[in-house]
């Protein structure tokens, strides 16, 4: 990227403006050359709020509205995730770069399109796998690339959250914003697609190596009478557990529960070569790296390394669309993982392992 490159303005529009949309407008408002210019949501008293709070001066009710006006570079997709194909689609082909909420889409098929799409556009397509901004994270990757644990032996990886039995997130069975994780029909794959695709890709990402066979188990657990609470029908996956393979050998187990009783929001890697082990805990108080090489795995013998903070999925958005080119985590690796969610799917419909 040039120096004339690396302060370009950015205008930047933000679609959806519930609660996730407040991260993004506060990351992409404090970057220098920014500027939000319009927000959009289909619930006007919503947006109104939204845009009051980050003095966003231009509003519109639906996204052909706002591609209609047109006076902006890329966008923020921070819709539910059966919403995010068709914007992404109509976004890209009006031209603008796309930053889009996990998951990319709800299946392999349309998250492919959507990578192809921006390829034939031309734009920046970009997807906020948000622990990618976890330094620790990239420390254990950059190790285990240069060989410190030697060859990878075998993977644990969890994320852990209690929402389903505390109100420290507020009360799910009140709150749309919760429901709608909760239902089918409201677009969701439950714990599966809104955490299971953080995790993996945590494993992956920090393993330095791709998943290509995996066996899952699914299980939705009785909320609500019924089994709904007004228009939502509680049926989607609460819990899911799965033995994974690594290319290159590697064994692994990964699992993600929203029934994690005392855990907020507590991601865990950890990775173990034949000549070393990595562990990494995120948790909302911070994250760790623990390191146990060379001579400490006789008496095994853990330290903890202190590690530099790294750039944020937003700030690498905003490069790329300075530079036009893409960075990650991009559309085609969230098209992959989706792979995996959908695999995920037919192994446990299917009882068995499954490969890609």
């Amino acid at each position: 990227m040039t120096a004339n490159t690396a302060s370009r303005p950015v205008r930047l529009a933000i679609l959806g403006t519930g609660g996730m949309a407040a991260r993004h407008a506060i990351e992409f408002a404090a970057q220098e050359g920014v500027t939000l210019v319009a927000g959009v949501d289909v619930d006007p008293a919503r947006l109104a709020a939204f845009c009051d709070t980050h003095k966003i001066a231009r509003r519109f009710g639906t996204l052909e509205a706002a591609l209609a006006w047109g006076e902006f570079d890329a966008i923020a997709n921070v819709t539910p995730d059966n919403i995010h194909h068709a914007t992404t689609l109509a976004a890209l082909a009006a031209g603008k770069h796309v930053f889009c909420e996990k998951p990319l889409a709800t299946d392999h098929r349309l998250a492919q399109e959507m990578t192809d799409a921006a390829a034939r556009a031309g734009r920046v397509g970009m997807v906020n796998l948000t622990y990618r901004n976890v330094a620790e994270l990239q420390r254990a990757r950059a190790l285990v690339r240069e060989g410190a644990i030697g060859a990878l032996r075998h993977v644990e990886a969890s994320y852990l959250q209690s929402w389903l039995v505390s109100k420290a997130w507020g009360d799910w069975r009140t709150e749309s914003k919760w429901l709608w994780r909760l239902s089918k029909d409201h677009g969701s794959n439950g714990v599966l697609g809104d955490v299971g695709i953080h995790i993996l890709d945590f494993a992956i990402y920090g393993a330095g190596a791709d998943i290509d066979r995996l066996s899952c188990r699914l299980q939705t657990f009785h909320k609500a009478e019924g089994d709904r609470i007004g228009a939502y029908t509680l049926d989607a996956n609460d819990s899911c557990a799965m033995s994974v393979g690594f290319v290159g050998g590697a064994l692994g187990m990964v699992h993600a529960s929203r029934f994690a009783t005392g855990h907020m929001n507590d991601l865990t890697l950890k990775l173990f070569g034949d000549k070393g082990a990595l562990e990494v805990h995120h948790t909302p108080k911070g994250s760790r790296l623990l390191t146990c090489l060379g001579d400490a795995i006789e008496a095994g013998k853990w330290s903890e390394e202190t590690v530099a903070p790294v750039e944020t999925n937003y700030r690498r958005f905003i490069q790329a669309v300075r530079a036009g080119e893409t960075s990650e985590p991009s559309f085609a690796h969230a098209t992959y993982l989706q792979q995996l969610l959908d695999l995920a799917m037919d192994s446990d419909a299917q009882g068995r392992e499954l490969r890609l």
